[in-house]
């Protein structure tokens, strides 16, 4: 039907990043399967042959017209005339016209007269994407996916495999680059993972619409219905969280229409390589090998090409955008994790190039969803002990959505205790703040509860300051005054203005990790603040500018960024 209200933020952002979201939305495809029902195959409707119920209870062809017109009137109300409802409502009816007259049926030429159509009917269809999107695939399948899948059938392809690999690759061939113009990026997945996904789109689509037409008359016959929809619903969308979890999932891209034109230029160049390409067998083996390589990116060879991550790095500040991922290093495989940026792919893509599949205890310094939001992306696939968390549930939105994703996947919840201390492996750490009163007074919201600790590994000290604010710094200057001074400081809230001169000068850091966004709203960091840093002799380095921030005790203290080799 459409409804996407429930599908939660990080499933539709692995559909986003394996270009499958158009299966989230209502298309030509869906009427297809619906009418198909009706009228058998398409390809057969119009003949003595043809199948369908249409045609087990010889209904004549007008007036199985006249019912494919009211099933697909039907369609449209359920659904909701979107763009793309639209576009393949009008392609269908003219279809139809077609199959009741008994005149010849060409669906380009259908689909261009729904194109005139409904753009004259509503001009501002024109500047949809979407709607662009839709018109570009179905014109593609229509023009381009023929021709590629003979090609590929003389090539010895069986005919169905051929069929589905050249409609998948024409699709994205000519939506690529608009969908360029609106994200600067690119999937390397979307093909394979359209591929996989697309045996579950029948079944999913016929199994969902019966549900919805029993429910009108019988409501537990739908559920029954619906109950094993749910299993090619469920296997589409473990397609789409796989692929995106790919670490070469998406290759960045210039973005706008210069982005557009230059990889449509690319696109074209592949396409005609391709078809000389397709002759050797060899070429054509070794280009898929670069491509898996490329896609899967596995951690020893990306180390021996990019140098990153490090050999023996401590601490990780994972570049996630505006927002804090600490990764401490705790033996093979194994880190803490401190708190998990705003979007679940970037916490998730860092943690597999720093090869991590366990994580003891996973703090979250406290509920904003620029610390929590990205939850889901640093549990997928790992083995959690642990989350640990401040005292102060707010914002209770954000508090209960990490319970609920504790909760669904087995992971206790418990909150982190003023003094107490913990090791695992190499790494020792303490619980400086949230104090116990009257210092605890300092807590006026969520960032002066955050939780901060203080960390010591391979002969180093590190202060993380969550998102402190000033009289909460002031306050933990003054609960713990024996503070020592400190090789690493990941500084509060993202290097913000609002710190305390005395802490910052009785902390005298050698190195400053500042986490934050690029070209984000808020101004951080701060050139107050990082001029107050290096006046104590602090190296200055943040994420936005610098990418992931990786420190090591190779030869002293040592920060290697991003796979680019600097040292502080």
């Amino acid at each position: 039907m459409g409804d996407t209200s429930r599908v939660p933020p990080e499933l539709d952002e692995a559909f986003r990043a394996t270009d499958m979201l158009h299966l989230m939305a209502v298309s030509g495809s869906n009427l297809t399967l619906v009418l198909a029902l009706l009228t058998g195959p398409p390809q057969l409707a119009g003949r003595a042959e043809r199948r369908g119920l249409a045609g087990a209870l010889g209904i004549r062809l007008r007036t199985t017209a006249l019912l494919g017109g009211g099933l697909t009137l039907a369609f449209v109300i359920v659904c909701r005339p979107e763009p793309s409802v639209l576009r393949a409502a009008a392609c269908g009816l003219i279809t139809l016209l077609a199959l009741g007259t008994g005149r010849r049926r060409t669906l380009l030429p259908a689909l261009a007269a729904a194109v005139l159509a409904l753009v004259l009917y509503d001009p501002w269809l024109a500047r949809s994407y979407g709607f662009l999107l839709s018109v570009l695939a179905t014109g593609a399948l229509l023009t381009i996916a023929p021709g590629w899948s003979a090609a590929l059938q003389r090539r010895g392809v069986p005919p169905r495999v051929a069929e589905a690999l050249a409609a998948a690759a024409a699709a994205q061939a000519v939506c690529a680059p608009v969908v360029v113009v609106m994200a600067a990026r690119v999937s390397l997945v979307a093909i394979p993972c359209n591929l996989i996904a697309e045996v579950a789109v029948a079944p999913a689509t016929t199994l969902g619409f019966a549900a919805l037409a029993a429910a009108a008359v019988a409501p537990p016959l739908a559920q029954w219905i619906a109950w094993p929809a749910g299993w090619p619903a469920e296997w589409i969308a473990q397609v789409a969280r796989t692929g995106a979890a790919l670490p070469g999932a998406e290759a960045d891209w210039p973005d706008g229409w210069t982005g557009a034109l230059l990889l449509a230029a690319v696109t074209l160049a592949v396409a005609l390589a391709g078809r000389r390409l397709l002759r050797h067998r060899l070429l054509c083996a070794v280009c898929a090998l670069l491509v898996l390589l490329a896609v899967v990116r596995p951690a020893p060879l990306a180390r021996v090409i990019t140098g990153w991550p490090p050999p023996g790095w401590r601490m990780v500040a994972c570049d996630v955008g505006q927002g804090d991922a600490l990764v401490l290093a705790a033996g093979p495989g194994t880190a803490v994790v401190v708190d998990t940026g705003p979007e679940p792919r970037a916490v998730d893509r860092c943690l597999r190039s720093l090869g991590v599949v366990r994580i003891p205890l996973l703090i979250l310094t406290h509920f904003h969803a620029d610390h929590v939001a990205g939850l889901t992306g640093a549990l997928r696939g790992r083995a959690v002990g642990a989350i640990e968390t401040t005292a102060l549930e707010e914002p209770p939105g954000q508090a209960e959505f990490v319970r609920r994703g504790a909760g669904s996947a087995h992971i206790p919840v418990i909150a982190a205790r003023p003094g107490e201390r913990r090791r695992f492996g190499p790494l020792s750490w303490q619980v400086l703040w949230p104090a116990q009163p009257p210092a605890a007074a300092a807590t006026e919201g969520p960032n002066d509860a955050s939780v901060t600790l203080l960390v010591r590994t391979a002969g180093l000290t590190l202060l993380l300051l969550g998102d402190l604010e000033p009289p909460a710094q002031q306050a933990l200057l003054t609960t713990h005054p024996a503070l020592p001074e400190i090789d690493v400081l990941k500084v509060a809230h993202h290097g913000s203005a609002y710190q305390d001169p005395q802490l910052l000068r009785r902390l005298s850091p050698r190195l400053a990790l500042i986490s934050c966004g690029a070209e984000n709203p808020y101004g951080h960091p701060s050139p107050r603040t990082i001029a107050s840093l290096r006046a104590q002799g602090a190296a200055v380095l943040r994420t936005d500018t610098d990418g992931p921030i990786a420190v090591t005790r190779d030869r002293g203290l040592r920060a290697v960024l991003g796979g680019r080799g600097g040292a502080a």
